[in-house]
């Protein structure tokens, strides 16, 4: 039961991770970054690949 709980957690703060890290990514002062340098700040790709580990995680757990 516990493993369960854990999974849901962690699914539920990966997904709002991932959406967080895709927010930045979709910001208007990122578009301009990338359009200028085109480099993407790394808290748009920390949140959304910590996001999808953590969802992933959060999978294994439910089994």
């Amino acid at each position: 039961m516990n493993n369960k709980i854990l999974g849901i957690v962690l699914i539920v703060a990966g997904v709002a991770l991932a959406f967080w890290g895709y927010n930045i990514y979709d910001s208007a002062s990122s578009q301009v970054t990338r359009a200028l340098s085109g480099d993407t700040p790394i808290e748009a790709w920390a949140g959304m690949v910590g996001g999808a580990i953590l969802a992933l995680v959060g999978l294994t757990r439910l089994k």
